[in-house]
């Protein structure tokens, strides 16, 4: 350490400005290692609290599935504020963390009013999921160049497990050391460090494996929901799948993430012949359909008569339909045996419902004691067979 260097040994108290999925992930998990934190975002205009956003964050937290919080009184570690009028606030943070919207401009403005107020040697770093450190340090004052680095984390903040940290030439070891100990023994995390390449680690194949998932989801005339079945949990990605990921980290924020990754790689790179997605991401933001935080997105959960339904994007209408199988006809075999159902066969048909001829259902083996005709929200249409159980 350089003669009158000053450094801060353990992280006490700690401040996020964002308050988005990622800013109120972080500051949750902060909270359940029992860190004092200050959430920060915008000031709303108008009518009640100025610190609306941060407020209205802590109440969704609180009632998110999974729970952010391991337990609901962690909550009241966190103080919420607004960057006009609480600033100050940070000015005794160790760590200091933005999650603010993908943009450089809107970075680098914020690290100038940071700087202005945080303590000397606290360390300051971007959750940016693929802006470069060597933009975001471009013009920045070496005496915060050697406190800043890359905290990368991936949503939801409690539960996923890999964190990157990426620093800069300037950035001092003890930066990466104070931050990477903190980061694995209070949140449990498993720290990679990663060079300062577009997307980093995760980003760089995740994303790049997203907008293929999308993309060939279309080509192939798949549904949501199909596509998300095949792309899950049997190729080793979360249950979600490509669409319910998508809604997941926020439809807006995976536009601005595949805008700055499009800007950043060479012009023949791989991503490039994926990266326009599809036209329905767009579509939805332009209609507030952001995904989970905005309500709706590819899925939207409607709640009705006491029961929770949900509602699928058909790709080719743009419209959010029901997924309800709604029993449409039933047939009983001669001998009146129901049987047990111990096989069934499935088949699809594009026919309208009126107009829906049963299709063969095979010479060999028992008759089938029952036929069903069932229709799904999109119009499908499905005739299942069951046959008898035999005792074998």
């Amino acid at each position: 350490m350089a003669s009158g260097e000053i450094f801060m040994a353990e992280i006490k108290k700690a401040a996020v400005v964002g308050a988005g999925t990622m800013g109120s992930g972080i500051a949750s998990h902060l909270a359940n290692a029992g860190v004092p934190v200050v959430m920060l975002d915008v000031a709303t205009q108008g009518d009640g609290s100025r610190n609306r956003l941060s407020e209205r964050a802590v109440e969704r937290l609180l009632k998110s599935s999974p729970p952010a919080f391991m337990h609901p009184d962690y909550a009241q570690l966190i103080t919420t504020g607004n960057i006009e009028d609480d600033l100050s606030l940070i000015a005794d943070a160790d760590w200091i963390t933005e999650a603010v919207v993908e943009r450089l401009d809107v970075k680098k403005a914020l690290y100038e009013a940071v700087d202005a107020v945080r303590a000397p040697g606290s360390i300051l770093s971007s959750n940016t999921s693929t802006i470069p450190l060597a933009m975001l340090t471009d013009g920045m004052p070496e005496s915060l160049k050697r406190d800043f680095c890359i905290t990368h984390f991936f949503n939801p903040v409690r539960y996923m497990r890999l964190l990157e940290i990426v620093r800069g030439p300037d950035t001092r070891s003890h930066v990466i050391e104070t931050l990477s100990g903190f980061c694995d023994v209070a949140l449990g995390k498993g720290v990679v460090l990663c060079n300062d390449t577009p997307g980093f680690l995760g980003n760089r194949v995740g994303v790049f494996a997203l907008q293929v998932g999308l993309v060939e989801a279309v080509r192939a005339g798949l549904t949501v929901e199909e596509a998300d079945a095949i792309m899950g949990r049997p190729v080793g990605i979360p249950k979600t799948g490509v669409f319910g990921l998508y809604d997941l980290i926020g439809l807006d924020l995976m536009l601005d993430v595949v805008a700055s990754l499009r800007g950043a790689l060479a012009d023949d790179d791989p991503f490039q012949e994926v990266a326009a997605g599809i036209p329905a991401v767009a579509e939805l933001v332009a209609r507030g359909h952001t995904g989970n935080k905005g309500g709706a997105g590819f899925y939207r959960e409607v709640q009705g008569d006491g029961q929770s339904r949900r509602e699928v994007l058909d790709l080719s209408s743009g419209e959010l339909t029901s997924n309800t199988v709604t029993l449409l006809w039933t047939a009983t075999g001669d001998d009146g045996d129901e049987g047990t159902a111990t096989s069934y066969d499935v088949r699809f048909s594009a026919q309208p419902i009126g107009e829906l001829a049963l299709p063969p259902l095979g010479d060999e083996g028992p008759r089938p004691s029952e036929v069903l005709v069932v229709a799904d929200g999109r119009g499908r249409v499905a005739v299942i067979a069951f046959s008898p159980d035999d005792g074998g």
